[in-house]
This record gives C-alpha cells, sequence and structure tokens, in this order.
C-alpha cells in the first residue's frame, strides 16, 4: 500500500465520521452503530465529497450540495453545474469507485461496466425531450441543466472518473471514443496521487511580470491595485515557468476544456497575422493575486513587477489557449510584439482567504453579454425591426425591452 492511498484513506474516514449527519440527511445512508454496510456507503460518499470539494474548490456546504448517489443514480454520484459563460456553461459529473480494503487498493482499474454506464447517461442527460428516471436529488440536476440548454445555452462537460487505484482500462477508452462525443466532453481521471497533489501545500509562485507601457497602482483598503498591460508572450513564459502551480486557485483549474468557443477564438485571434495587434481589445485580461509585489518607483512605465506568491484566480483558460497556441507558433511570428493582454494585479493581506474566493467566484460568474445582444444593433435587425413595425407587430432587438415590458408593464 501506497503511503498516498493511507493518507487519503485517512482524510476519508475522519469526513464519514464527521458527515455522518449530513449523509444520513441527504443520503439517506443510516448512522446505526455497528452498520457495517452504512459505514462503507459513508466512506464512498466522503470520498467523493472530497474529490468534489478539492477539484472545484468547493466551501463544504456546495460540495455537499452536489452529492446526488444512492439508488437510482444513473452512475452519477455528484454533479456541479456551472454559471453560464459567453453561451456556454460547465457541467462537471463525477462518478467514485472507492476500494475499501486498502491491501487491493491501488491494483485496480475504474471498473468497465462504471464507463458503460455512464455513457449511457450522457446520452440522455443533456436532452430535454429524453424521458430519464433518477433519484430525487438527482432529478433536480438533470432538470436544472435541462433549463439552460433550453434557452439555448451549450454544455461542456466534464466527466472525473475517481477511485484509489488505476484509470480506466484501454478497452473502456474504446467505448469512450467510439460514442463521438469530441471535445464536448472530458474525462478525467482523479485518483489518490493526483488527490494527494491537489491537498498538498503548494509551493509558491515567485516570478516577475515585465509590463509595458504605463501602468495605474495604487493602495485600496489595506491592499494594493497595479492594472497595466503584458505581451502575450510574457503570460506564455510565466506559465512555461511554473505550470498549473499558478492556478491552484482558480476555480476552473482543473477544466482544461478543448473546443471551448471562446478559447478557440482566443487562439485564432493569436494565429490570425493581421488581428494579433487586437487581442487587447478583444479579450477581457487576466486577474491575479499575491502576497507582495514591488517594482522600481523611478520609471514612468515599463516596470518589471517583482511578486510574492503570485495566483491567477481569473482568465486561467484564456492563459493556458496562449501558452498552448504560442508553443505552436514556429519563429518570431510577426505582430506578436503588438499582442498585449491587460492585467490587474491586487496585493492583499495574509489573512484573506475569504477575501480571495470571493473575488475568485466574483470575476468567475459576472453576467456574460449574450450573442444576441451583439446582434442587436446590426443592419439586418433595424431593417426587419422596421418591416414588423408596417405590418403593426412590434420587434424587440434587446432582451431587456421584453423583459421590461413583462415584468413591469405586464404585457
Amino acid at each position: 500500500m501506497s503511503i498516498n492511498i493511507g493518507v487519503i484513506d485517512s482524510r476519508v474516514r475522519q469526513l464519514a465520521i464527521d458527515l455522518a449527519a449530513e449523509f444520513q440527511t441527504r443520503l439517506n445512508i443510516p448512522t446505526t452503530a455497528g452498520n457495517e454496510q452504512a459505514e462503507i456507503k459513508r466512506r464512498s460518499a466522503a470520498f467523493v465529497f472530497l474529490v468534489v470539494k478539492t477539484v472545484l474548490d468547493l466551501p463544504d456546504e456546495e460540495a455537499l450540495d452536489c452529492l446526488t448517489e444512492g439508488g437510482n443514480d444513473l452512475g452519477v454520484d455528484a454533479i456541479h453545474v456551472g454559471d453560464v459563460d459567453d453561451g456556454e456553461f460547465v457541467v462537471t459529473i463525477f462518478q467514485g469507485k472507492y476500494t475499501h480494503n486498502l491491501e487491493k487498493a491501488g491494483e485496480a482499474n475504474f471498473p468497465e461496466n462504471a464507463v458503460v454506464r455512464l455513457l449511457q447517461t450522457i446520452r440522455h442527460l443533456f436532452d430535454p425531450n429524453a424521458t430519464i428516471a433518477a433519484n430525487d436529488e438527482l432529478k433536480k440536476r438533470i432538470e436544472e441543466v435541462r433549463s439552460v440548454v433550453r434557452d439555448g445555452h451549450i454544455p461542456q462537460v466534464q466527466v472525473v472518473l475517481c477511485n484509489n487505484g488505476l484509470t480506466w482500462t484501454a478497452q473502456a477508452q474504446k467505448l469512450i471514443d467510439q460514442e463521438k462525443f469530441g471535445d464536448q466532453v472530458v474525462w478525467k481521471h482523479v485518483n489518490h496521487d493526483v488527490m494527494f497533489q491537489l491537498l498538498q501545500a503548494v509551493k509558491p509562485v515567485d516570478d516577475m511580470l515585465r509590463l509595458t507601457g504605463e501602468a495605474i497602482i495604487e493602495s485600496l483598503d489595506f491592499c494594493r491595485v497595479l492594472v497595466g498591460k503584458v505581451l502575450v508572450r510574457e503570460i506564455e513564459g510565466l506559465f512555461t515557468r511554473n505550470g498549473d502551480r499558478l492556478l491552484e486557485r482558480n476555480v476552473r483549474r482543473f477544466l482544461g476544456l478543448q473546443g471551448n468557443r471562446v478559447n478557440q477564438a482566443i487562439a485564432h485571434t493569436l494565429l490570425a497575422e493581421n488581428e494579433r495587434g487586437n487581442f487587447y481589445f478583444y479579450n477581457n485580461g487576466v486577474t491575479l493575486v499575491c502576497r507582495k509585489f514591488a517594482h522600481s518607483g523611478l520609471q514612468k512605465g515599463n516596470y518589471s513587477v517583482q511578486a510574492e506568491g503570485l495566483q491567477v484566480i481569473n482568465g486561467g483558460q484564456t492563459c493556458k489557449t496562449i501558452q498552448d497556441t504560442l508553443s505552436k507558433l514556429a519563429g518570431a511570428a510577426p505582430g506578436l510584439d503588438r499582442a498585449f493582454v491587460l492585467i490587474r494585479l491586487y496585493e492583499l493581506p495574509a489573512d484573506s482567504a475569504d477575501l480571495v474566493r470571493s473575488i475568485t467566484y466574483a470575476t468567475n460568474s459576472q453576467n456574460p453579454v449574450d450573442l444576441r445582444d451583439l446582434r442587436s444593433n446590426d443592419a439586418r435587425q433595424k431593417s426587419i425591426q422596421a418591416s414588423v413595425a408596417e405590418l403593426n407587430y412590434s420587434y424587440h432587438r434587446h432582451r431587456s425591452v421584453w423583459r421590461y415590458r413583462h415584468l413591469v408593464l405586464g404585457a
């Protein structure tokens, strides 16, 4: 038995005790003393809870709300529905298989039949017209997902298969590939080794950011704020040196979603030579936090900023896409010297964990601008509105108009 298996099992056993009452209320697992079967179920639930909480960086209450395991759970032990972002939303599905005999843990692959069951579920879960039988908790989540799909938003699915053993077999992977879900469904394996790495105290990232041009630097309520711009090559270098250690506090750090429409647009701008100079205007920028930053105040711009405890809390997908795209560009790639990205760097007090969490969730869940809103003022929409008006009908180009009339005027 490896040390990591033992460490994770110790956590699981303690959580099974601490959350026994919650598991009884939410999952109907009895707390009767001496009930060995119930104890096994509690540990299995505790393992899934630990994975959900750690992978998605959720508070205990939110992680508990994700749990759906029990009778008729369709192989879905937990599910998390993310916020809509530019017409897409992330759904993370967890299935856990915990080996309680630690002498055998670490040896078995994630079961092929469990993968098959989950494939069947995915085929129907995202279809609003499909009939699906599930327990009450899972039904709530399914309806939540389908409601967002009905509104026209596209689900990006992350499947996390977790155990304290090996990943799924080559045959199971073949079955996954045969479904041809493409990049819309990403499969991840999380076991005791991955969990141990995620739970470890991460070595702080101390590095330098080379800004270009002028920057705004000021103090605000015992914090310091820097707003400026850096070349995209600077972001590539930062992530090449430090990797995903920069994303430990980013709620999307584990997604790595490919096929995402926003990420594809970022890559396209960088790959198109005539568009590279517009990157700064197209992108929302990157938000970072640190314990301390320093720069030379004896110059007016082009600062070299030394930062301690650096973390990206918003814009992680932008950074990873920049790194991946630029690594494929050979040579000088003309125009990259004009490709900048906005950065916001916050120096926060050492005891500001709650503030960091709040900033992280706030900046990752702003109300997006829907594509139809962006189209509402184009010439074709105006022409349609004018034509419809001639027929004595109203054509609303903006959602806000419809909402005002229905919610305020009752029309």
